[in-house]
């Protein structure tokens, strides 16, 4: 069976990042094949494990999907300070007599970015509202190259590696089964210290935001990494809870046009057209702009409203908002540069990691002492047939079926943006609704 298919039975998605179809995205030629192992945002430890206690599968992985791309360079991306990753990956490329190459990060926000990391790699920009195969690139975060290892070997994607860290009493890395409620993984780690709390799915920068109340909802999916539990006073997610006619109103009546947001902007400063302080100023005068249409390269880092604005305004925000009044009206962003460079005072101008926790008031949860890694059973999942880009997987099981972990439940076309589902724990197949499967063990 080809890569692709393989790819293609097993369910792989980006773990990283949306959760785009890992057989689509390779299906291609390239010149450099990179390799996200930075983890972008603050605090998580999720891929630092994976590439600590799998770098020869990481590595074994990467010579066969080197041999479908063709690619001329292979590079994992990772953080200087990443000590024993960095040693367990030299190891294994010893041992396979490798051509991939390491290419060491400081630690600055947002490393991870697809576009910032594709830019520092290669020194390309990728052209504004693009892709990194614009620029003869893919790449793939290090979670699903371990993923993708296990398809070759027939195995799919039934379980997630997660951080449960911030206001928990034991702070661990779990290894869950896929559709595992959120609650149970928090438990795991003795509950939350805080009666009040809310979660961050992902990262404190750009992670979701789930209110303690639909905590028991909340399922683990394929592109998840991470669980913060944070009080639900803190800053950064009371914030969040900002009602978007008040955020806009402040952009109307408080900024202050001093430029920092645009100064910061990780966007900007690869040379895009993406100035937020000038639709700040655009959204105050009016609700129909030419300049808004930037706001379609805006990748949500956050940078613009966690970081650099002294007024406490949230572009982001703005931004998220023009987008979706964009998209309404099926504007699509047009590139028209023939050539875009970095701006000359980047290097001077990006976040240290460090000082973004502090600014955060995350520095509390900075030195967390990880547990050893917890791999949780459950009786019961949720699996939901949506976990990625594209069309949700169809169902091909029925109410009252016994099924086997690993099992195909849910099904897509090959040519078809999407993913299989399987299931992740065996037992019998207790519903099956429009969006999600629920398999019940009775042991």
């Amino acid at each position: 069976m080809d890569l692709l298919d393989k790819i293609y039975e097993a369910g792989v998605v980006g773990a990283g990042g949306a959760g785009f179809p890992a057989h689509i995205k390779l299906n291609c030629k390239v010149e450099y094949l990179i390799v996200n192992g930075l983890e972008c945002e603050p605090l998580l430890k999720t891929d630092q494990y994976i590439m600590r206690t799998h770098a020869s599968e990481i590595i074994e992985a990467l010579e066969k999907i080197t041999e479908r791309v063709e690619a001329k360079h292979i590079v994992i991306g990772i953080k200087k300070k990443y000590n024993r990753e960095i040693k367990a990956l030299e190891e294994a490329i010893s041992r396979f007599n490798s051509r991939v190459k390491l290419h060491r990060f400081d630690s600055i926000y947002p490393a991870g970015d697809e576009q910032v990391l594709v830019y520092e790699v290669t020194g390309r920009v990728i052209p504004p509202g693009g892709i990194p195969l614009n620029v003869g690139a893919v790449v793939s975060n290090v979670g699903t190259v371990y993923n993708i290892y296990r398809a070759i070997n027939d195995t799919p994607v039934t379980e997630k590696y997660l951080s449960v860290i911030g206001d928990v009493r034991e702070p661990r890395l779990l290894k869950v089964p896929i559709g595992t409620s959120l609650k149970e993984c928090i438990e795991a780690c003795g509950g939350a210290l805080s009666r009040d709390y809310d979660v961050i799915m992902g990262g404190p920068m750009m992670g979701r935001k789930i209110a303690d109340e639909d905590v028991e909802n909340r399922v683990i999916t394929k592109t998840d990494g991470a669980v913060i539990v944070i009080p639900k006073n803190h800053y950064v997610v009371e914030r969040d809870r900002r009602p978007l006619t008040h955020i806009i109103n402040q952009a109307k009546s408080a900024c202050i046009q001093c430029r920092f947001c645009t100064d910061m902007c990780p966007r900007h400063l690869l040379g895009h057209p993406l100035s937020p302080h000038k639709i700040m100023r655009a959204i105050a005068l009016s609700e129909d702009s030419d300049v808004f249409k930037e706001a379609l390269t805006c990748s949500e880092c956050g940078i613009c409203e966690l970081y650099a604005c002294p007024m406490g305004l949230s572009p982001r925000k703005v931004n998220i908002y023009l987008k979706g009044k964009l998209r309404e009206k099926g504007i699509r962003y047009q590139n028209t540069l023939r050539e875009v460079k970095a701006h000359e005072m980047r290097d001077c101008r990006r976040v240290p990691t460090s000082r973004l926790v502090a600014r955060l008031g995350l520095n509390s949860y900075k030195g967390q002492i990880i547990g050893e890694l917890q791999e949780l059973k459950v009786s019961k999942v949720r699996i939901p047939l949506r976990q990625h880009i594209g069309v949700p997987a169809k169902p091909v099981v029925n109410a009252g079926d016994s099924v086997e972990a690993g099992q195909v439940i849910g099904r897509v076309d090959m040519g078809q943006i999407g993913a299989n589902i399987h299931a992740s724990i065996s037992g019998t197949v207790d519903a099956v609704t429009g969006d999600s499967i629920v398999i019940q063990n009775a042991e």
